[in-house]
């Protein structure tokens, strides 16, 4: 069985940064999907595609996957780069867009 471990990126309904230092470590699925004939929904065999498990680090979350003797690949996210901006900046002269209303 093989793992995923991850940090998890925000979702689309969130506006703080809340979990996203945690390690996530979820299974990929073994299993392919399968279409119902009747009502047209997916489903599969696979139970091991529900499991997520949350770690503080990744370390932790590497050597739960060596404890069990799990396949895994760590996925790194790119630091985040603020860019800083003042107020001030919405009226300087050299400006790249004009400023309209």
């Amino acid at each position: 069985m093989t793992a995923l471990i991850f940090q998890p990126a925000k979702n689309a309904m969130q506006s703080g940064r809340a979990r996203m230092q945690d390690w996530v470590l979820k299974f990929e699925p073994s299993a392919r999907r399968s279409t119902d004939p009747l009502m047209g929904w997916t489903g599969t065999s696979d139970m091991s595609g529900q499991v997520t498990l949350s770690f503080k680090t990744c370390e932790e979350a590497e050597r739960f996957a060596k404890r069990h003797e799990l396949q895994y690949e760590v996925i790194t996210r790119e630091p985040r780069s603020r860019k800083s901006k003042s107020y001030a900046d919405n009226f300087s002269a050299d400006r790249r867009q004009s400023w309209t209303h």
